[in-house]
């Protein structure tokens, strides 16, 4: 059976993204800085369709929590296009060529039909809750993981009702101070530390979810 995990990127005061989301700010004000320690590098670039880029310890991790994704796991906020019925010009925030490559499932609570995308992304729309979405993300990913991209919601509801079986966080030296923040109401889950790796500008944290 597939392993469920979690990578995400966060501040030092617990917060995945900053206040304040909208279409023109997906991340809320300064949330766009928990992410700038990626972008420059190669794994990140190449997923993006772009040559060069940065090698070293984050572009390795990049690759490893990458490599194995059979599935992807997503909150309606991430996918974006607002909150109601969709706005069915609305296909992401990636744009044709999605750097998933996989199938995604997407909760909401509107129906839509599957968007394909190009190089192997198809967007699956998911109504009836998230025990239903990872039940279907399983299916798709076979022996490989379901990762579980956001955002704090999804995440939070996967600890509380002890869906992860491993939890990554990509702890970056900034605070928001406001925003969507990671561990409310999660109860109290037991994590067991599996490792650090400390990158030039973020420190990559990885626990194991205890049932």
């Amino acid at each position: 059976m597939s392993t469920v995990s979690c990578q995400i990127s966060m501040s030092l005061d617990g917060y995945v993204a900053g206040p304040d989301q909208s279409r023109q700010d997906p991340l809320g004000r300064g949330g766009l800085r928990l992410h700038e320690w990626f972008f420059g590098l190669d794994a990140w670039r190449e997923r993006h369709g772009l040559a060069g880029g940065e090698r070293g310890v984050d572009a390795e991790l990049v690759e490893e929590m990458t490599r194995d994704v059979g599935a992807y796991v997503m909150g309606r906020r991430m996918f974006g296009g607002g909150d109601g019925p969709w706005d069915l010009d609305w296909t992401g925030w990636w744009g044709e060529d999605s750097p998933f490559r996989t199938p995604v499932f997407v909760l909401t609570h509107h129906p839509r039909e599957t968007l394909v995308m190009r190089g192997g992304t198809e967007f699956r729309f998911v109504t009836d809750g998230l025990a239903a979405a990872l039940r279907q993300a399983r299916e798709a990913a076979g022996d490989r993981v379901v990762s579980v991209a956001g955002g704090a919601s999804t995440v939070n509801q996967c600890l509380a009702a002890g869906l992860l079986d491993t939890l990554q966080l990509h702890v970056v030296p900034i605070v928001l101070g406001a925003g969507e923040r990671l561990f409310e109401g999660v109860g109290d889950p037991r994590l067991e530390q599996v490792s650090v790796v400390a990158g030039p500008t973020v420190t990559h944290v990885t626990y194991r979810v205890r049932r």
